[in-house]
């Protein structure tokens, strides 16, 4: 049985029921790049759940979300989202990533 014909893509049930993270509801929705980092690090800083550090749970979902939206993914939300990736490595002190283009 196909994943659609089950209920749903397996890519929206693991961002919904993820081992990883609890996320707070339209969390990738959000306007606000820096929002979306924090809730991220709320999220993975909370978790009992999560198998490594909380900064690499939470910049795993993020990416994660980010690839499986892929074409789809409007490129304004796409900046947003990339946007918020700058802003939960600052979170959490890490340096920020260079050369690669938006």
């Amino acid at each position: 049985m196909r994943a659609a014909d089950a209920g749903g893509r397996w890519s929206q049930r693991v961002t919904r029921t993820s081992d990883a993270l609890d996320l707070e509801p339209g969390v990738f929705t959000l306007e606000d790049p820096r929002a979306i980092a924090r809730s991220l690090k709320r999220s993975a800083e909370r978790s009992g759940r999560r198998k490594s550090e909380p900064y690499r749970s939470a910049m795993s979902m993020l990416t994660f979300y980010i690839n499986r939206a892929g074409r789809n993914l409007p490129a304004d939300r796409r900046a947003r989202l990339q946007a918020a990736k700058d802003e939960l490595r600052a979170l959490y002190g890490r340096p920020r990533r260079s050369g690669k283009p938006l």
